[in-house]
């Protein structure tokens, strides 16, 4: 309403207005309007040299019905619910920012199956580089929330994610949205006692970056907070004092690490080549075990987790492949703040057939914790 008429805006408020936030929505029909967001959009990446944008709330720019009920919307001249003109901006955005800066990510917050949503347009695609998946983010606390001792009626849910990961390029977030407005922390988002709070948070942060796609972790989770996110106030660093806080930024930066240092993690991730489960039928241990495979047989990564409080001694796996497997990591370790009595310092194959493609493994398997082999 810049000079009393929708200048910025849709004037018809079926298109122009969000009821969810009380907002105005852009009218991407408008080339002044276009021009201004995507200049806007370039002005981030070439002054401030940013690495990626993340797109807010794409669901409620493709769809004329999203948050309406019948008749608080029209349809698109096609008698669809897709806005058109949306869906031109939002490609051009993207084209625009992958020409003239190749590489950054720009990335969908969008929750729906909308199809090619990180697709190039040039495949029909809108072109954002990652889409946040919101599915697993749900999943995932859903069933680190749960008492350990229902987790293994839930292991469905744990594993839903590979179903579909690969319908788009995802990002795996764990973002401002789950720490704030009365969700809590995330430390105190998990079950049990404070050590069993901790040993799940570093259970679930090795899960989440050993599972295919890129991460996202929002300040203050690296070292669990024990706070919600408040904008008005700085993070929360004096907990850095406190050894088991202190141990979970020591995960989370070891985790890091063996992310950047082993292709396996990163070179397939999008591709189903990258993973394959290893153990995933032990429901009553709740143990599960899966591989992350890379361009070369040799660089492939085990991940083995306990989801349980109960530590597993010489626990069997049995694995294709490799001839010799050593432990980068445990996220039980004394280092992060774990009991560091259950370690695999020498592991030993078992040939199961006469080729020797398939082994198994004997491993210790602390409590409430995950274990990596490369």
């Amino acid at each position: 309403m810049f000079d009393g008429t929708n200048t910025y805006e849709y004037a018809d408020m079926r298109k122009g207005y969000h009821p969810d936030w009380n907002s105005y929505i852009f009218n991407y029909k408008r080339g002044e309007v276009k021009s201004f967001l995507i200049s806007s959009a370039r002005f981030w990446c070439d002054q401030f040299h940013i690495d990626g944008l993340r797109v807010d709330a794409v669901s409620s720019m493709l769809r004329l019905d999203y948050s309406r009920e019948a008749g608080e919307w029209e349809p698109n001249e096609f008698g669809g619910n897709g806005n058109i003109e949306a869906i031109a901006f939002i490609k051009d955005l993207n084209e625009t920012l992958y020409r003239d800066f190749p590489y950054i990510q720009t990335i969908a917050e969008e929750a729906s199956d909308w199809p090619g949503i990180s697709k190039p347009t040039f495949m029909d695609g809108l072109g954002f580089g990652m889409k946040w998946m919101m599915g697993w983010m749900h999943d995932t606390l859903d069933y680190f929330k749960l008492d350990p001792l229902f987790r293994s009626m839930q292991q469905d849910k744990f594993s839903f994610s590979m179903m579909y990961f690969y319908d788009e390029s995802f990002m795996l977030p764990l973002s401002h949205d789950e720490v704030v407005h009365g969700k809590s922390p995330m430390i105190y988002k998990m079950p049990g006692d404070d050590w069993q709070k901790f040993a799940n948070l570093r259970l679930m942060f090795t899960y989440m970056f050993m599972h295919p796609g890129a991460k996202l972790l929002f300040m203050g989770n690296e070292f669990a907070a024990t706070k919600e996110w408040n904008y008005t106030t700085e993070l929360q660093w004096d907990l850095l004092k406190i050894e088991s806080h202190a141990g979970m930024r020591k995960t989370v930066q070891a985790l890091n690490e063996i992310y950047k240092n082993n292709p396996a993690l990163y070179e397939l991730q999008f591709d189903p080549k990258g993973f394959e489960w290893v153990e995933i039928n032990k429901r009553e241990e709740a143990v599960i075990a899966f591989k992350r495979k890379g361009l070369k047989p040799e660089n492939d990564v085990l991940v083995i987790m306990n989801m349980t409080p109960v530590p597993r001694h010489q626990f069997p796996i049995h694995v294709a492949g490799k001839k010799g497997w050593k432990e980068i990591f445990n996220s039980d370790a004394k280092k992060y703040g774990g009991a560091g009595d259950l370690t695999n310092t020498s592991i030993i194959l078992h040939p199961q057939d006469e080729k020797g493609e398939w082994s198994q493994v004997l491993l210790n398997l602390p409590a409430l914790s995950a274990i990596v082999l490369a």
